[in-house]
């Protein structure tokens, strides 16, 4: 994730320097020519574009190796994000806890988002009784995941049921340890996010 962001952040401020090449060379309106003053003002831009393209890129490096989305999951998401009501960027945190895989992390029935994935992608759960195995779902108020009764004699997640008891799951999860179930009980909020992201700066790096 380490090196993938790196090349993450390179990119995007390449992009950025693109995009404001005008903006870098001539400042507010003002001609500085090709001299040494325009020289230190292009470096500087350099630096500011640098430092802000930084945060931005650390952001979305959050969201899609904290969710497991790739660059083209992302920008889809983003789109609808824009199109719904209300804020953006809220849109977008909200779109992204919604994933079936990410409910079955939040639940506790998985260590890790990328195991939930795995989890669903192999069949283990159940949405509202029927077969589901796309991990991207994107689960409403009053759907329910279940884990499958063949799933239960698994060494890995018998270990992980055994200790669902202990678990916290958010409130807008309603976890039935009995029946190994949760239910949407309500749409997260950005309050309810446990991966430290400004949906802003995401923002502004995807508007065009």
């Amino acid at each position: 994730l380490e090196q993938w962001y790196v090349v993450l952040e390179n990119i995007y401020i390449l992009e950025y320097l693109f995009e404001h090449a005008v903006d870098l060379l001539l400042g507010d309106g003002d001609d500085l020519g090709a001299g040494d003053h325009g020289q230190a003002h292009l470096t500087g831009g350099i630096e500011l574009a640098g430092k802000h393209v930084h945060l931005s890129a650390q952001c979305v490096a959050h969201s899609h190796g904290g969710y497991g989305v790739l660059e083209g999951q992302f920008e889809t998401l983003f789109d609808r994000a824009e199109r719904k009501q209300g804020v953006t960027g809220e849109n977008l945190l909200v779109l992204l806890e919604s994933r079936f895989d990410n409910i079955v992390y939040r639940a506790g029935f998985a260590s890790s988002r990328n195991q939930a994935r795995q989890f669903v992608r192999h069949n283990h759960f159940t949405l509202n009784g029927k077969k589901a195995n796309i991990p991207s779902i994107e689960l409403k108020v009053g759907d329910v995941i279940q884990l499958k009764e063949s799933s239960k004699d698994s060494a890995i997640i018998k270990e992980l049921v055994d200790a669902l008891a202990s678990k916290n799951p958010p409130a807008w999860l309603e976890l039935d340890v009995d029946n190994l179930s949760a239910k949407v009980v309500r749409m997260p909020s950005k309050e309810d996010i446990d991966i430290p992201v400004e949906e802003q700066m995401i923002v502004e790096l995807y508007s065009k």
